[in-house]
């Protein structure tokens, strides 16, 4: 298991928020932690320690007055790293190729692909044939509804009738290189991992997976290596002392840092 670092980034800052507290309407969120660096800084840092496959998210939507001011510093940090960092957030199949023009080593998509409820594989082919299959990852973050996981899209914000199960990992994984998955409910609390979400993609995930959620301890991570069978990354985020937390990044670094 690896350590995948974030540059999550909201109304122009670098922040840790509560995943399921995101707001388009006044671009509202629940704040963990505002950072007096620019994202440019953390990927600097990531580069410098050699952590690679980190991650930028946009977290405004498009029309948002704050917008431009988030995009130009995921573009900072993308040109501060180049080919360390993945990003997400608005990507479609006619933006794709200007984030990887300008450094990003992969495109993360959801809700592009993942619109009205159902999955539009006309939109996956267009993009797999714009940037390739080696440059995308698909965002397939959830949470649970009665006994199953539904894919939300939209900055966490739309439920979708798709629920994750064997058979549509195996699908979607024709078109991409890796998975990135929040556990949505857990997002930003520090309150724990979603271990039955975690075991489930360790069993049946057939390529690369990323978790994030709930981490706040170092019995989380091991608990989650074990569960991942060796399929499953972790990033962390509110609960890293680079963020605010107790979670110590130079100790995570170290020990899950390296390929």
């Amino acid at each position: 298991m690896r350590f995948r670092p974030c540059i999550d980034i909201h109304n122009g800052k670098v922040k840790q928020i509560v995943g399921s507290s995101l707001k388009d309407e006044k671009d509202q969120a629940r704040e963990n932690y505002i950072s007096e660096q620019d994202a440019a800084h953390y990927a600097a840092m990531y580069r410098r320690d050699g952590l690679t496959g980190g991650h930028v998210i946009l977290l405004n939507a498009a029309d948002s007055p704050y917008y431009q001011q988030t995009k130009q510093q995921a573009i900072e940090a993308l040109e501060a790293y180049p080919q360390g960092l993945q990003i997400g957030g608005g990507i479609r199949d006619d933006n794709a190729k200007f984030y990887l023009e300008h450094g990003a080593s992969h495109v993360i998509v959801t809700s592009y692909v993942f619109q009205g409820g159902v999955i539009r594989y006309d939109r996956l082919e267009r993009l797999k044939e714009t940037v390739g299959k080696s440059h995308l990852v698909l965002d397939v973050s959830c949470r649970k509804i009665e006994d199953q996981y539904h894919i939300v899209t939209d900055r966490w914000q739309t439920i979708t009738d798709e629920t994750i199960t064997p058979t549509l990992l195996e699908t979607l994984s024709g078109y991409c290189d890796e998975f990135l998955i929040h556990a949505v409910d857990v997002e930003g609390k520090c309150s724990g991992i979603e271990e039955e979400l975690a075991a489930f993609l360790g069993e049946y995930t057939p390529i690369k997976t990323t978790y994030a959620g709930g981490v706040r301890s170092m019995e989380d991570l091991e608990k989650l290596e074990k569960l991942g069978r060796g399929f499953i990354d972790v990033t962390i985020g509110s609960a890293l002392d680079l963020f605010g937390g107790n979670l110590s990044y130079e100790k995570i670094r170290n020990r899950y840092g390296i390929s």
